[in-house]
């Protein structure tokens, strides 16, 4: 049994929301739009200001599609109300990270710097050397990005030296013991 997908999801003020006769969603909120195709098989529902998802059988395919699809249309919901944020730390002697126009200029202790072009919907933010912020409505697209940023140069356990989340915890190993 999906408790996820039993939950109704309350649509905010000032957001409309639109699924047709194929499950296809448009969300239109203050801070945008978006759209996504949902699973044919599940049955939407949208009574007053509630979201309900209703599954046809109780089969496993459809127990997690059940969840899957009320949490990505809760999702939707919330990223064009308040949007969604990721937030990295540059550790290390000579890590950097600069913005110059749509371009993240990021020096990481590599022979050359890496720029990376934000994509479309999303808004970097380097508010000092060592901290980037990745801003966006689409909670996907916010967390691909950041883990691309982050994928350049991970957090090594010696040192902790590298690009981390913010709320992350690096698990330090011992080096080796001198004579």
């Amino acid at each position: 049994m999906s408790r996820i997908g039993l939950r109704p999801i309350e649509i905010p003020q000032g957001v409309e929301v639109k699924i047709d006769e194929k499950n296809f969603a448009v969300v239109k909120g203050p801070k945008g739009t978006l759209e996504q195709q949902l699973s044919k098989d599940m049955e939407i529902k949208i009574e007053e200001n509630v979201i309900n998802v209703v599954r046809p059988t109780d089969n496993k395919k459809h127990k997690s599609l059940h969840g899957l699809t009320r949490t990505l249309l809760s999702n939707m919901v919330e990223g064009v109300t308040k949007g969604y944020e990721k937030k990295l730390e540059l550790v290390g002697v000579g890590y950097r990270a600069n913005k110059q126009g749509d371009k993240l200029v990021l020096t990481l202790g590599f022979s050359h710097p890496i720029e990376m072009v934000d994509p479309e919907g999303i808004t970097v933010e380097v508010p000092s050397q060592t901290e980037i912020f990745v801003k966006g409505i689409n909670k996907q697209v916010v967390g691909n990005y950041a883990a691309k940023i982050r994928e350049l140069r991970k957090p090594e356990p010696y040192k902790g030296k590298g690009v981390k989340y913010a709320n992350e915890v690096i698990r330090r190993k011992v080096g080796k013991t001198g004579k």
